[in-house]
């Protein structure tokens, strides 16, 4: 399998990403990998995608931190690859934190490779829909939070005077940038809270749930349904410390074992039918109680988190279904809609 990988950034260090875990698996399963990032596509005047990638000798990569070493080392290989010679694009980079020019640049660049035969994952398409928090909007009120998105100081604190406690955050941002708790009793602080979240755009204001002091569980989805190998599911509980209302583990939270229960199932099987119809072939729900807080499309991560707890290979699993989707479309050599490969 010949497969190329778009991350924000070649090279990064940030080695515990379930991106280069992949990677790693892709390799030591003697696949052809390329590391590509969204500022380094070009449509050249012969009609073809190519971009300037970087890749590593085949082998065996015991984890993402091996692979990186290499990728950043001397064996490393750097050139232009023709894009629409791949087999799979994987799409793992994360808009929130680019450059506005650069945002939406792997998902175009994905759909001229969707027109070459590539098979793009998850579907450009479904990821433009799902560029912001709105996204979440689109799925049933049951699951989700009451939520209100405005820029509307006024309307933000008449939602949060009527809930006692709200959680504010951008629109636009991932990993717990900007998330911050409004508490009506705090009139000191509830102006400069406001101001400060609605100075880059809308914002999401949400009822308070008290389920969230004992944390969240992050489960992923493969092909619409729950991630499961070897018996187990691919799973963790994320807890805040302290009074950071965030539990993310960049932000201070620490990871337990997850306790999944009927709700998480519940909640998986109802997005199920919409994350299959916009081709979301690897998902991340976050889930507190029993409502959806998040679902993470562009590069779900935890993999590595869910590994350690369940003591299974979850990106073994991942790949697999890569290598399953390409000998699919190649045995029956003709075209197939990328949403149906995405989640096949």
């Amino acid at each position: 399998m010949r497969i190329g990988i778009v991350v924000n950034v070649m090279g990064s260090q940030q080695s515990g990403q379930t991106t280069y875990r992949l990677a790693a698996a892709c390799a030591s399963a003697g696949d052809d990998v390329w590391i590509l990032s969204p500022g380094n596509f070009a449509s050249d005047p012969d009609n073809h995608i190519r971009a300037l990638a970087r890749s590593v000798p085949t082998g065996r990569y015991s984890n993402g931190d091996s692979y990186l070493k290499a990728l950043n080392g001397p064996a490393r290989t750097e050139e232009w690859i023709t894009v629409d010679d791949l087999d799979i694009l994987l799409l793992r980079n994360n808009p929130s934190a680019q450059n506005a020019w650069a945002r939406h640049a792997g998902m175009q660049f994905g759909r001229e490779a969707i027109r070459a035969g590539v098979i793009v994952l998850n579907d450009p398409n479904g990821l433009e829909r799902a560029l912001n928090k709105l996204y979440l909007q689109s799925f049933p009120e049951s699951i989700r939070p009451e939520t209100l998105i405005t820029r509307n100081a006024a309307r933000i604190r008449r939602f949060a005077r009527d809930r006692g406690t709200v959680v504010v955050k951008p629109l636009m941002g991932s990993g717990g940038d900007g998330v911050l708790m409004l508490q009506v009793n705090d009139e000191s602080n509830i102006n400069q809270i406001i101001e400060s979240v609605t100075r880059d755009g809308y914002v999401v204001a949400q009822e308070y749930l008290p389920a969230a002091a004992k944390g969240d569980t992050r489960l992923f989805l493969m092909n619409g349904i729950p991630l499961q190998h070897k018996g187990h599911y691919a799973a963790f509980r994320r807890i805040r410390t302290g009074d950071d209302l965030r539990s993310n583990l960049h932000a201070g939270g620490r990871i337990r074992k997850a306790e999944l229960d009927d709700n998480a199932f519940r909640i998986a099987e109802i997005v199920r039918p919409r994350l299959v119809e916009d081709g979301m072939f690897l998902v991340g729900l976050d889930i507190v109680g029993d409502k959806l807080m998040e679902i993470n499309v562009f590069s779900p991560g935890g993999l590595g988190s869910a590994q350690n707890f369940e003591k299974v290979d979850f990106t073994k699993a991942v790949v697999d279904a890569l290598h399953r989707k390409v000998s699919y479309m190649k045995y029956y050599r003709r075209n197939f809609n990328n949403v149906e490969l995405a989640t096949l």
